[in-house]
């Protein structure tokens, strides 16, 4: 066989096998999908930055699935996460405080609900981002998706920036909460919505959020055909009969857009 055409077969036999190591390795920026080789080469490469999703097993009113916060949390921290280019996005924590179950009171008191102490959620937190910095993340990001536990996330946040003393630090940025709530509820107060409309709590900002991340988790139809719902329905302060995923869009390009722009002065500050 002439020379030429065996340097000819050995290159494509290169390329196939390099092709073939390239197919093989995701294109993902989350961790869960990544082997541990793969994410030690892309630590060391420079994805140092870690975003811990956090979002809660709760009531939401009938018309909306009770994993809205986990599918919120993990939608968001990896358009947040594409967006940085320098992030990995941890598997979502399902499991917050929600109340307490003897006896049954705030979202506990609806079926579905899942709720853990107070203390127990921070620890678990803490030993989380341990875990990514010993194996070399220098900023761990805790994004919570609840309003309930956000003084947790911050105690935990203190505790683990005391004990690294700057090897590597913990972010709670206030951003990504208040982009989700008042600030979307001002962007809806700009488009004509009332207070009594977009709620508190699977209201119509609630309920808009979820039809532009996940819209099979919500029932619209039924929503739109039934009466006013209320407190005795798990619907706090609002009306979600005129939610749709065009509104959610513009409060979920908001949360996305707020959140990287902290976060980037934030590890740059680090």
């Amino acid at each position: 066989m002439p020379h030429a055409t065996l340097r000819a077969l050995a290159l494509a036999a290169l390329l196939a096998t390099s092709t073939l190591a390239a197919a093989q390795t995701p294109h993902t920026v989350l961790l869960e999908n990544l082997t541990w080789t793969e994410v030690r080469d892309q630590v060391q490469a420079g994805k140092t930055t870690i975003i811990i999703p956090i979002g809660g097993t709760e009531q939401s009113g009938p018309g909306i699935a009770v994993g809205k916060h986990n599918a919120r949390a993990a939608y968001l921290s990896q358009k947040i996460a594409e967006r940085l280019g320098n992030a990995l996005v941890a598997p979502v924590v399902a499991y917050v405080p929600e109340g307490g179950y003897a006896p049954p009171s705030s979202h506990m008191r609806f079926p579905g609900t899942i709720t853990m102490p107070d203390a127990v959620f921070e620890q678990m937190l803490e030993s989380a981002a341990q875990s990514f910095a010993v194996h070399g993340f220098r900023h761990v990001v805790f994004l919570g998706d609840h309003g309930g536990y956000q003084k947790d996330l911050e105690r935990v946040a203190a505790r683990l920036n005391k004990a690294w003393g700057g090897k590597a630090t913990a972010i709670v940025p206030p951003e990504y909460y208040a982009s989700s709530s008042d600030g979307y509820a001002a962007q809806l107060r700009q488009r004509g919505f009332r207070d009594d409309e977009i709620g508190t709590h699977a209201g119509l900002a609630d309920t808009s959020l979820q039809l532009a991340v996940a819209p099979q988790m919500v029932r619209l139809e039924q929503l739109q055909k039934g009466p006013r719902l209320g407190p005795a329905d798990g619907v706090y302060g609002g009306d979600p009969r005129r939610a749709s995923a065009d509104l959610g869009q513009i409060g979920i390009d908001a949360i996305v857009v707020h959140t990287v722009d902290a976060l980037r002065k934030d590890t740059q500050a680090h």
